[in-house]
């Protein structure tokens, strides 16, 4: 009798601790499925974070007749951290000399009309292009 009762004790512990472990096998996430959530979230933050970039572009970009008012039309390096830069304001340019904590006004002209860009004269193939270096030399 008590070894009857044993071995059906027995019995229920091992029974018991093989549901156990079958349990937790089928509640083992697959790999696949760990990717796919893992990409997802991703997706997510990246929609996310492009959202905000673009509603702090909307709400900082100037509106009305401000928003033409002044324009960089051209700048330079002069120094490791200093640089002179043409402000368009209106029909006039300002020539501003910007360093670390300081702007200072040099000039101020007239608008002038942009000039274009010269025109490099392109070479059609390679055999040109030697002849053009041979007669150079």
């Amino acid at each position: 009798m008590k070894t009857l009762t044993a071995s059906a004790f027995t019995l229920s512990l091992l029974a018991t601790e093989a549901s156990a472990q079958a349990a937790s096998i089928a509640a083992a996430p697959s790999v696949s499925s760990s990717l796919l959530q893992m990409f997802l979230a991703l997706i997510g933050v990246l929609a996310l974070l492009f959202a905000c970039l673009w509603l702090l572009k909307k709400l900082t970009a100037q509106r009305g007749a401000a928003a033409g008012l002044l324009r960089v039309v051209a700048a330079t390096a002069v120094g490791t951290r200093e640089r002179v830069v043409i402000v368009e304001v209106g029909s006039t340019w300002l020539v501003l000399g910007v360093a670390p904590g300081q702007v200072s006004a040099l000039a101020e002209i007239p608008r002038q009309p942009m000039a274009e860009p010269p025109h490099e004269t392109k070479i059609a193939s390679v055999p040109q292009w030697l002849q053009q270096l041979m007669k150079k030399r």
